[in-house]
């Protein structure tokens, strides 16, 4: 054999052998390549790939392209995909542990919501274990606030609304408000309010402003009702799988993802709504009565989330209630 045969296959078996040693995940995700989640998930990959020297590398799919926002928890369980992000209220119906930052005028702020998520963090770790799934990080998204056509100063303004319901909770809203809910995703949201299939719903100035919302309605209140989560998460046998030095990578990566995620999203939260102003929306204060209206429901739902969550429903909350 010649020496220049000779290096050629062995450079092709080394080539081969790094081949072998590399880790090729997917990692689905609900919501547009712009928004600063999936853009966090982007980078987050990017800082895996280069603590582990190109070993694990992770594809994000944006916008719903390899699984819809309610199959991703699914695919993730069953090693379709081997990581995801979810909206942790989506699966309130599942088990109510899920769905406590969903609850209105519960943690209204950031602060509060970081508190809240540190309370439900072990509750929430211990739930997806017995799934066989493996809390990564979570990041809040900015304050929920009321996008709706017309000008509304009570919830008895509300009645008749065809409402946005993305989870259990903002179903129950509408059901507490005598709107009529529609169920619709993030990525389904523009078409149905081009088309009027709502005409109201209530989410973050981030959704309204990557969903177009300003071309189809015109109000937004600034309610601050709550600030629900994206979770990622890993499949177990999948994160067994990796050598040590790239799990102890990949949760590195993520707690700084973590760290970068809530950071970014309350630096956004004002820059979205002035984006949203910029478009011709308005960007309303609640009335009074408003107000008073919409704690009255947070108030039902937080009574109706402990009756169902039990004795971890009364352990979270007392946690999030201490000092």
């Amino acid at each position: 054999m010649s020496y220049i045969r000779f290096c050629t296959l062995w450079f092709a078996l080394w080539v081969c052998s790094l081949g072998f040693a590399q880790v090729k995940w997917d990692l689905p995700a609900a919501y547009p390549a712009t928004n600063f989640h999936t853009e966090n998930l982007v980078q987050f990959a990017s800082e895996v790939a280069k603590a582990t020297g190109g070993k694990l590398n992770i594809n994000v799919h944006a916008n719903a392209s390899l699984f819809k926002a309610n199959e991703i928890k699914r695919a993730v369980q069953s090693g379709q995909a081997q990581l995801g992000e979810i909206l942790l209220v989506n699966y309130e119906n599942e088990n109510p542990i899920f769905g406590i930052d969903g609850v209105p005028f519960l943690a209204t702020s950031y602060a509060q919501s970081k508190k809240l998520s540190l309370a439900q963090k072990p509750l929430l770790e211990k739930l997806l274990q017995s799934q066989g799934l493996r809390l990564l990080f979570a990041v809040a998204w900015p304050p929920q606030g009321i996008y709706v056509n017309k000008e509304i100063n009570s919830v008895a303004d509300m009645k008749g609304l065809k409402w946005r319901a993305y989870s259990p909770a903002t179903a129950k809203i509408a059901e507490l408000i005598n709107a009529q809910p529609v169920t619709i995703q993030a990525a389904e949201l523009s078409q149905a309010l081009a088309t009027g299939v709502v005409n109201s719903y209530i989410s973050s100035g981030s959704t309204g402003y990557d969903t177009k919302t300003y071309e189809s309605i015109k109000y937004f209140y600034d309610t601050q009702a709550w600030l629900p989560k994206n979770a990622v998460i890993v499949n177990e046998k999948s994160f067994d799988a990796l050598d040590k030095a790239s799990q102890e990578a990949l949760l590195k990566a993520a707690q700084e993802a973590e760290n970068r995620g809530w950071a970014v999203s309350q630096e956004k939260n004002n820059w979205y709504l002035n984006a949203l102003s910029e478009k011709g929306m308005k960007i309303m204060k609640p009335s009074t009565q408003l107000m008073t209206d919409l704690k009255q429901v947070g108030q039902t739902m937080l009574a109706n989330w402990e009756k169902n969550a039990g004795a971890d429903g009364s352990a979270l909350i007392a946690s999030f209630n201490k000092k």
